[in-house]
């Protein structure tokens, strides 16, 4: 038992102790207040921190964590990624991009809404920036750098950036 429930327990101990020398006219009254006062600052105690996540950990490209972990050493980024990318010409290019040891990778490509919606392949290896977060498929035409999440790669732009805006969930292959 924590001192925080313990204190709410005595709290009401005493509560009721007290009451019994109030006038009956005011007991409701007070009773009602009383215990929404304590039940109150019970919840607030027992609440946990929630984890919040911001965004703009992802769009660093320096080192953020001085032991060392990243997303090269510390997530299970191998295997088969799964999405849409957006074309300009096209109704989208659907993308699959296989990861695999020794930092192969195996990509294929299929411009959605074309006459000739041919699988285009190909493979190679992939390497980590320096910050181990985000990675290019070596041979790639640009863009070919993508950031690595839980389960997520995002496609970044030209400049190696992540996409934002109305339009940031377009540039997400989602793991299988």
């Amino acid at each position: 038992m924590s001192h925080s429930q313990f204190d709410c327990i005595l709290q009401r101990h005493l509560f009721i102790k007290n009451l019994m020398k109030i006038k009956p006219v005011g007991i409701l009254f007070v009773a009602l207040f009383y215990i929404s006062i304590c039940f109150s600052g019970c919840e607030k105690n027992a609440k946990q921190d929630e984890l919040i996540v911001d965004d703009a950990m992802f769009e660093s490209e320096e080192p953020t964590q001085i032991d060392g972990h990243n997303a090269s050493n510390s997530l299970d980024f191998l295997g088969i990624y799964k999405g849409v990318l957006p074309c300009a010409d096209c109704e989208g290019i659907e993308t699959t991009i296989e990861l695999g040891s020794g930092n192969s990778y195996l990509k294929k490509s299929t411009y959605l809404g074309k006459e000739n919606q041919s699988v285009i392949e190909s493979s190679g290896v992939f390497t980590w920036n320096e910050a181990g977060n985000t990675i290019t498929l070596q041979d790639e035409e640009v863009p070919n750098q993508y950031f690595v999440g839980e389960n997520v790669l995002f496609h970044l732009d030209l400049e190696g950036n992540r996409i934002t805006g109305d339009l940031e969930k377009n540039y997400q292959l989602v793991k299988q």
